[in-house]
């Protein structure tokens, strides 16, 4: 290999390495469906082209075939009427020859026109299963396409969130809760410290007074008789 035709190679293979960093695959396969939906279409409209033409040719050979047969049905009416006698029996049979031959001559063109729309009827149903295949081939691709657009949003999606999850730093998240625990705690702490501060001291006749509100538990109940008992109150 030359030394040109290798640099050529190699810049050709590098202009398809950026292009197909700029191409998109689904843009590309939308646009695929789109061409395959232009030859449908084109397809079509050459299946209804022969089927028109085997339409027209089937017509002309059923008209032939027809026209035969009244040929034939002609001879036979002027035999008749030369039997009858209305007819002149040399005359009718040189007419019913002429009648025969134009039947024939009929007959084989009504023949090969049919061979013809066979011809043309075979065309149109191989156009037919070609233009069914396209289709089924259009709607398994549009399919097909909509499931790829469904998992490329995805896709897309868990990436973002796998990215967004790996740059969480745990170790540094579960520290700053730990210090503001922390300073939470000491906060609390301080606020209890500061409440016992602005409480005024009670008085012991306010202890006893509020013990006396609270009730009386069963021992502090045997206490009160027992004092009781001691200074001779009943």
């Amino acid at each position: 290999m030359s030394f040109f035709s290798r640099i050529f190679r190699i810049g050709q293979a590098e202009a398809h390495s950026v292009i197909d960093k700029f191409e998109d695959p689904i843009k590309m396969t939308e646009q695929g469906i789109r061409d395959l939906k232009k030859d449908l279409q084109g397809a079509m409209t050459s299946l209804a082209e022969v089927k028109a033409i085997a339409i027209r040719t089937r017509r002309d050979a059923d008209n032939k075939k027809k026209l035969a047969a009244d040929y034939e049905r002609k001879a036979m009416l002027l035999l008749q009427k030369a039997q009858g006698g209305t007819l002149d029996m040399s005359d009718a049979e040189r007419l019913a020859t002429e009648a025969l031959a134009q039947k024939e001559q009929v007959a084989n063109e009504a023949l090969r026109v049919s061979q013809e729309a066979e011809r043309h009827e075979q065309m149109a149903n191989q156009l037919q299963a070609n233009v069914n295949k396209i289709k089924s081939s259009v709607s398994t691709y549009e399919n097909d396409l909509t499931t790829l657009k469904a998992r490329a949003r995805t896709a897309s999606s868990t990436k973002k969130i796998n990215q967004q999850l790996a740059k969480v730093d745990a170790s540094g998240t579960i520290a700053m809760l730990e210090k503001m625990k922390s300073k939470v705690e000491e906060d609390e702490s301080l606020a209890i410290a500061y409440a016992d501060m602005a409480t005024p001291d009670k008085s012991i006749d306010r202890e006893i007074d509020s013990a006396l509100q609270a009730g009386q538990t069963a021992t502090t109940s045997a206490s009160l008789l027992e004092l009781k008992k001691k200074m001779g109150i009943e």
